[in-house]
């Protein structure tokens, strides 16, 4: 048995205590908003506590009943699996191409992509081209403008280039071409990037919040983190006054907001259990690669 030094058991300990305290400081405000919600008005919560007294799904009966948050959790939804389905559609098929050595200039190319992740357009001319091409009001103008991210493309680049070529080669001797190449035997091999894009990409488009903000005008086509941001933080009495009964009495606002928090989160953390075995694969084979 390989015997550890008392430096290194000391860093191991201290390791994993602040990692344990990392946990709690995370894991914590997650489980106050789930007990709230999940707790009737009429528990004081004077004292903090993350184990309800009662439980009730009144608040999510209530959440869940209004127009308002509904529209907002389908133009979300609508927003993710297309902008998700697109930027890894893209991100794989610009990555292939950058990824063979006899592509034309490619080092220049990969320079001018890199470039991208320093300098951008602005906010003003962005809004300026999204108007000019009439996107707004449409989930087009949510998706489009940030279609291929220069990292997420650089990362798949550099998984690609990890595949041997022997494969392509014995792909283009049975008479593949380079469609089918990329079909029948790069995506394949390259699920756990994939995986990892598509992670990366939900989790964005789901969190997103501030081009909705901009792009949309018409409040049917707000996705549903604008939806929470007009309930919980800009405290909208309005958007309240919607969620609530007419016999709104025995209504808590917080527990209500708490609700909500809990339906915009929820959806996504359920994904991330399902890709997280390719996550670690896909980030370290794509990032070591030069």
């Amino acid at each position: 048995m390989k015997e550890t030094s008392l430096g290194s058991r000391i860093f191991d300990f201290a390791n994993i205590l602040f990692m344990i305290i990392l946990c709690c400081s995370t894991l914590y405000p997650f489980l106050y908003l789930l007990s709230m919600s999940l707790s009737p008005s009429t528990v004081s919560f004077a004292q903090i506590r993350i184990i309800p007294e009662a439980l009730t799904l009144e608040n999510y009966q209530q959440v869940l009943g209004y127009d308002y948050v509904i529209r907002g959790f389908i133009n979300s939804l609508i927003r993710t699996i297309l902008g998700t389905i697109l930027m890894v559609a893209f991100t794989v098929a610009a990555a292939f191409v950058l990824a063979k050595k006899q592509f034309p200039h490619r080092r220049f190319w990969t320079m001018f992509i890199v470039m991208t992740m320093f300098f951008s357009g602005g906010l003003i001319p962005s809004y300026l081209l999204v108007k000019d091409l009439h996107l707004m009001n449409t989930v087009w103008a949510l998706v489009l403008p940030g279609l291929v991210n220069a990292f997420q493309l650089i990362i798949a680049r550099n998984f690609m280039m990890s595949l041997p070529e022997e494969l392509e080669e014995a792909a283009k001797m049975d008479g593949a071409n380079e469609i089918k190449i990329l079909i029948k035997v790069i995506i394949p091999l390259s699920m756990p990037i994939i995986a990892t894009l598509a992670l990366w990409n939900a989790v964005g488009h789901w969190n997103q919040w501030f081009d909705s903000l901009i792009y949309m005008t018409d409040r049917d086509n707000d996705v549903l983190q604008v939806v929470m941001r007009r309930i919980v933080l800009q405290g909208n009495m309005e958007a309240m006054n919607g969620m609530m009964p007419q016999d709104s009495s025995n209504i808590n606002p917080e527990t209500l907001k708490a609700a909500t928090v809990m339906v915009t989160t929820l959806p996504i953390i359920c994904v991330y259990p399902f890709v997280q075995k390719y996550f670690v694969k896909g980030m370290m084979i794509g990032s070591v690669k030069g």
